[in-house]
């Protein structure tokens, strides 16, 4: 929604537009050049651009900033609408997303399994994790496109981004598009059985072994733990 209306203000106003945008630079509050990074080739890398005109739209992809909690007392500024061409936006249909638990972005914990599972039931095993846990299920782009989960829990360029307390990543190799969606976790833990899988050069954590093996442990152990 945020860049259907941004891409309208900006053409309304003649400014420059960048939608998606993970990563901001410079100073947007002050005549000058601004960075922005944003996703590419369809989310399959990530990109720099400089906007040097003034003023510039840009919109954040969700998850991609901390929340700025010392923002100060607000400034209410009024005026006067009579006389605005109004065009209003009609809306069709609206469907809601079906959901059960924590929705993926807001989880403190994170399960997330990739194309090393091998198919959809062990998705199965990761929801009884992050039911423990109190947290919810994400997946990678390969196992999502495969039809093992639905794309509601992809996270990566593409899907969604998440900033959980545990990131656990579950046969993931950790592309730098799925990298992407999960990197503001503040711990990530990798579990796959390749040990020169990427994802251990961002894994706070890693164990390398056959996820049949590991998971059952780790989650009696989470268990037994929680009890």
């Amino acid at each position: 929604f945020g860049s259907v209306v941004g891409a309208r203000l900006a053409f309304r106003i003649g400014a420059a537009f960048a939608p998606d945008c993970v990563e901001i630079s410079g100073d947007a509050s002050a005549a000058g050049t601004i960075g922005v990074t944003r996703p590419v080739y369809g989310g399959s890398a990530l990109a720099e651009f400089e906007i040097a005109s003034s003023p510039a739209i840009v919109t954040l992809r969700a998850g991609a900033f901390e929340p700025n909690t010392d923002t100060g007392a607000p400034v209410v500024e009024s005026f006067d609408t009579d006389g605005l061409e109004r065009k209003p936006v009609e809306v069709s249909e609206s469907v809601a997303e079906s959901r059960e638990g924590v929705r993926l972005e807001d989880a403190d914990f994170v399960v997330s399994g990739g194309r090393g599972l091998g198919g959809p039931e062990p998705f199965s095993v990761l929801a009884d994790l992050a039911e423990v846990l109190g947290g919810a299920v994400g997946a990678s782009r390969a196992a999502c496109d495969a039809g093992w989960i639905d794309h509601s829990h992809q996270v990566g360029l593409t899907g969604k981004s998440v900033s959980p307390d545990v990131y656990i990543a579950v046969g993931i190799s950790g592309a730098s598009q799925h990298m992407a969606g999960c990197s503001s976790s503040r711990a990530i833990v990798a579990i796959n059985k390749d040990g020169d899988s990427n994802i251990f050069k961002e894994a706070r954590f890693g164990v390398v072994g056959d996820w049949e093996k590991v998971l059952p442990s780790f989650l009696a152990t989470v268990r037994e733990l929680k009890a």
